[in-house]
């Protein structure tokens, strides 16, 4: 089996700071693609930014210059640095990881269970 368990949000004010953080454990073999997603209420969950196994980065535009995504492959884990944060920024976001949990198994996406970031004075 596979975990996948976030930490780090809360409420926050306009213009403050949150590290988000995503600890893969469980039968691993290896890592590919790690992302954050998140779903704003009545909205669909879009993707926030994402770091495949080479290190390269990719980032919607409503974030770049404000995230910055990370990984720690010995730590299985990915973090999410948000800087600047707006108001809607506000939402639920998820940690989806794709892995294989063995070496004859294709790759299969995990999601993490969620975490709260709220932007309010």
């Amino acid at each position: 089996q596979v975990q996948l368990v976030e930490s780090g949000g809360d409420l926050v004010q306009p213009g403050g700071s949150l590290r988000l953080s995503c600890a893969a454990s469980g039968s691993i073999f290896s890592i590919n693609t790690m992302a954050w997603y998140r779903q704003a209420p009545g909205k669909q969950r879009e993707l926030v930014a994402a770091i495949p196994s080479d290190g390269s980065t990719n980032y919607a535009d409503s974030v770049k210059g404000r995230f910055t995504i990370s990984r720690d492959t010995a730590k299985n884990t990915v973090y999410l640095q948000m800087n600047s944060l707006k108001p809607e920024d506000t939402a639920v976001y998820y940690c989806n990881v794709n892995l294989r949990r063995f070496s004859w198994s294709i790759g299969r996406d995990y999601w993490g269970q969620g975490t709260q970031v709220t932007v309010s004075s």
